[in-house]
């Protein structure tokens, strides 16, 4: 069974820093693309960052380049999202999801087949 658990959400001031964790079961990293996206209230879901090991590929959105690091830890079996200079703007909802090998070349959240529940991230002073 597939699961993806993330983590490490929560409220932070402008400026300040975060690091989620998505957590998978059921799958091995390398086989697939990992992608964070993230949804504000009244907005839609937005692609963030992507590592796709097997097809050596990372890919930021414009808005977090220079701020977010991606990366995964085949040991733990889980994906990470190191967030920095948060931004009121970085408020959102953050899920990770698992999608086909290539998936971080088109970054389409529509082939991404395995999502978790989601983590909120809340940037206000």
């Amino acid at each position: 069974q597939v699961q993806l658990v993330e983590s490490g959400g929560g409220l932070v001031q402008p400026g300040g820093s975060l690091k989620l964790s998505c957590a998978v079961s059921g799958l091995t990293l390398d086989y697939y693309a990992w992608g964070w996206f993230r949804q504000a209230p009244g907005k839609e879901r937005e692609g963030v960052s992507c590592i796709s090991k097997s097809d050596d590929m990372t890919y930021y959105a414009n808005s977090v380049k220079g701020r977010f690091t991606i990366s995964s830890d085949n040991a733990r079996n889980t994906v990470f999202l190191q967030m920095n200079s948060l931004e009121l703007e970085d408020t959102a909802v953050y899920y990770c999801a698992a999608g086909g090998a290539t998936g971080c070349r088109t970054f389409d959240s529509d082939w991404f087949d395995d999502w978790g529940q989601g983590t909120q991230v809340t940037v206000s002073s």
